[in-house]
């Protein structure tokens, strides 16, 4: 980036195991969540917080303009991915579902936004990840293609 250039642009990521499945046990949730947060600083964005539960993750970012949305989430799946085989815990192959939710912010949103992705288990008592996720889509005016979400198995 060129001198005298600055931004700061915060992103809500949410993406999901292949097929929701939930994967993504409490025994290992901790330690992946944390080698994300390591992803993204070595592709140079600020982690904010990620938490999620077995069936989906969100992660808020601020993010590096030199680097695309799609190059980080390309990457951190990629990585993470990886990191969970290595763990040896699941049976068979652990693998994200294509596509994902990227949902901006202001910094004076910040605060709600991370008291939402700390309190998951308290929202997910009430709402399905897919409510969630559709609420998602029409709160950002988002127009989807219901053939295009992820693949819910509810």
């Amino acid at each position: 980036m060129k001198p005298g250039t600055f931004t700061q642009i915060y992103i809500q990521l949410v993406f999901s195991p292949k097929h929701r499945e939930a994967l993504l046990i409490d025994s290992i949730r901790p330690r992946v969540f944390e080698y994300m947060g390591g992803i993204i600083k070595t592709l140079k964005h600020k982690p904010i917080i990620i938490n999620g539960m077995s069936d989906h993750v969100h992660l808020l970012i601020g993010l590096n303009a030199k680097v695309s949305i799609s190059e980080t989430v390309k990457e951190i799946k990629r990585l993470s991915s990886i990191f969970i085989n290595d763990l040896s815990v699941l049976n068979g192959k652990f693998q994200w579902q294509e596509g994902y939710g990227a949902f901006s912010y202001g910094k004076s949103q910040l605060d709600v936004v991370y008291k939402y992705i700390k309190n998951q288990e308290l929202h997910h008592k009430k709402k399905s990840f897919r409510q969630e996720y559709q609420l998602f889509l029409e709160k950002f005016e988002i127009d989807y293609d219901e053939h295009f979400l992820f693949k819910y198995f509810e």
